[in-house]
């Protein structure tokens, strides 16, 4: 894989390449990419992955090659405490909370002794912690070279650290980012590189068909509400006028919001359109947004915190608008959460939008992840990013999967994964297979209520520990896994992908169905609708090609290492029952398959369990 990689760069190539979980990838890019020298940029799925290819895996083969390449870390915006928005909450007197004002003096604090001011090195502020909206800031709300601080702004020093450097670590969001501000012709924040490499690429459609569209949320216009206020007094406006418009911006932000009930929801337009509350909560919306933007236009030019006040309001009344006019090619939706709702325009393919990026740059684009191909065929990725042309290669894992691992699909469970007593079904038929692997598990849920129903039938009933995604932050649950040596751990999307626990603390790896996308997903529901009215088959070339690929990741959990052994029990009755199950599983590493209990305890038995 490395000497292929090697090639590519060495040719500017554009390289799709899959190699199993825990089989050493990044090394099979990195070492390449420091040979063949020139600038490098690694982007990676998440914050945590770039932290470890940046801590760990880049110094090991730095140090192996003997190489002289300088690296750099570099995250989005929101990563840096802002040292202007901070002392600006810091003088604040309406703070929500003690808490908040305790959190925001460790922040002052960690920042005057911080080199980088990332916020990944401040553990004793959470990550959710409210604190952190007043203490880091975003693309709309950044004063760039007007702002005070600008001059010690931890941004622009990770920035210019990138530019120096001759290998840069960014995630997804960062790159996508950077593409969406050069389109609007924006001074771009990654330095031009050689070679450019993706790894957990298969990340990459999902992530470019957000960026490539546009949102607006309420928490955004209460936080411009805000800040105008602060920037007007700031600059010396006393206008009760103007704070009692943004006041109004304020409340109607808040009403969209309590015109939906439940949380984490996402809804077609159409399906938001019905709720009787949410067209005059709308209406009101932007009635307060055109009257708070005019207002704010008058004041403009009396300082660059309230111009940039101005500009944010223009966008956000600019997206309301599109919003009321479906577009070709796009579909409307409406995202729900706790304290907040984001109204998306988002692309139905970003194909083409991904396909111009890498043809506008004459240099080396490395695909790579675990996860790529269904069967042996990439067809479906390289559609995805409209990278038909471009050369694939899937190399098959070392690891001896036919002696460590041991697929099962137990027999006896209801036919179909929506019936009600499902959950209950893959509880019974785990219990014994606990038993025999003696705790040592993950329990994959496609579904959190699936999740849930799991917690209350297994509590009390395994004599082992058992954690529960929310109960904790995945770090937090992660760690306490590995050290128990025996606990049973129940997870969600989150704990399909990105976690590595190697060694005998996990043998025992439980799906409990096919990962199918839910069909009423609003930007699934009408990219489904766009196939078929193309004359494709949506199942065949979109939902079934996902769920295979979301498997695989969940699946790559087992083994991580050469010394390691596992059962993979997969619960769907679908794998037997339907022809595509034949698909699924040829997609699998080549384990051993059994649909007998007793073959299980037997494999436990033999490896030492």
């Amino acid at each position: 894989m490395a000497r292929s990689i090697l090639r590519a760069i060495e040719g500017d190539e554009v390289f799709v390449a899959e190699a199993g979980t825990g089989t050493g990838k990044t090394l099979a890019y990195l070492a390449p990419a420091l040979i063949a020298g020139g600038k490098v940029i690694v982007s990676t799925g998440t914050k945590n992955l770039q932290d470890q290819l940046y801590d760990r895996d880049l110094p090991a083969v730095r140090a192996a090659l003997a190489s002289g390449a300088v690296p750099a870390l570099l995250k989005g915006r929101a990563n840096y405490v802002c040292l202007h928005r901070l002392e600006r909450a810091l003088g604040e007197a309406r703070l929500s909370s003690r808490d908040e004002v305790a959190q925001l003096h460790r922040i002052e604090r960690f920042a005057a002794a911080s080199a980088s001011g990332d916020r990944a090195d401040l553990a004793e502020v959470p990550e959710d912690a409210p604190a952190w909206q007043h203490a880091t800031s975003t693309r709309e709300n950044c004063l760039g070279q007007e702002c005070p601080r600008y001059k010690d702004c931890f941004v622009m020093k990770a920035r210019r650290a990138a530019l120096a450097a001759d290998v840069v670590v960014i995630n997804h969001h960062l790159f996508f980012a950077d593409v969406v501000l050069r389109d609007e012709g924006v001074a771009e924040l990654l330095p031009a590189c050689n070679t450019l490499i993706f790894d957990e690429a298969h990340q990459l459609p999902d992530t470019a068909r957000l960026f490539f569209g546009e949102s607006v949320s309420t928490g955004r216009l209460v936080e411009l509400a805000r800040d105008a206020r602060l920037e007007l007094h700031a600059a010396g406006g006393a206008a009760p006028k103007f704070d009692a418009l943004a006041g109004k911006l304020d409340k109607a932000a808040r009403d969209l919001r309590l015109a939906f009930d439940a949380d984490g929801a996402r809804l077609a337009w159409s399906q938001a359109a019905a709720r009787p509350q949410f067209a005059g909560a709308l209406a009101a919306l932007e009635r307060a947004l055109d009257a708070f933007a005019e207002a704010l236009a008058a004041q403009a030019e009396r300082s660059e915190g309230l111009a940039s006040c101005a500009r944010r309001a223009q966008e956000a009344r600019a997206l309301l608008a599109r919003l009321a006019a479906q577009g070709a090619g796009e579909v409307r939706w409406v995202e729900i959460f706790g304290h907040a709702l984001q109204l998306h325009v988002t692309p139905l393919s970003s194909a083409e939008l991904f396909r111009r990026q890498v043809e506008a740059a004459p240099r080396a684009w490395i695909f790579t992840s675990a996860t790529l191909s269904v069967g042996e065929d990439f067809a479906h990725f390289t559609g995805e990013l409209g990278l038909e042309h471009a050369a694939a290669r899937a190399w098959p894992s070392p690891f001896d999967f036919a002696r460590q691992a041991l697929l099962y699909v137990p027999r006896g469970l209801p036919a179909e994964p929506n019936d009600p007593a499902f959950t209950e079904a893959v509880v019974a038929a785990a219990l014994p297979v606990l038993e025999a692997s003696r705790g040592r598990a993950f329990l994959l849920f496609t579904t959190l209520r699936a999740l849930r129903r799991a917690r209350e039938l297994l509590r009390g009933r395994i004599e082992y520990p058992l954690l529960v995604q929310g109960e904790g932050s995945r770090s937090e649950l992660l760690a306490r896994f590995r050290s128990l040596g025996n606990a049973v751990l129940l997870g969600s999307a989150s704990f399909w992908e990105g976690v590595d626990v190697r060694g005998e603390a996990l043998s025992l790896v439980v799906i409990d169905k096919l990962p199918f996308a839910p069909p009423d997903d609003p930007v699934l529901a009408a990219r489904i609708e766009s196939l078929r009215a193309r004359g494709g088959n949506p199942f065949t070339e979109l939902q079934l090609p996902q769920a295979i690929l979301q498997l695989k990741q969940g699946a790559g959990r087992l083994i991580r290492d050469a010394s390691d052994h596992g059962v993979l029990m997969l619960c769907d009755p679908r794998l037997h029952a339907r022809p595509y199950g034949r698909l699924v599983l040829a997609s699998l590493p080549p384990m051993k398959r059994t649909r007998e209990l007793g073959e299980v305890r037997e494999f436990f038995a033999r490896i030492g369990a």
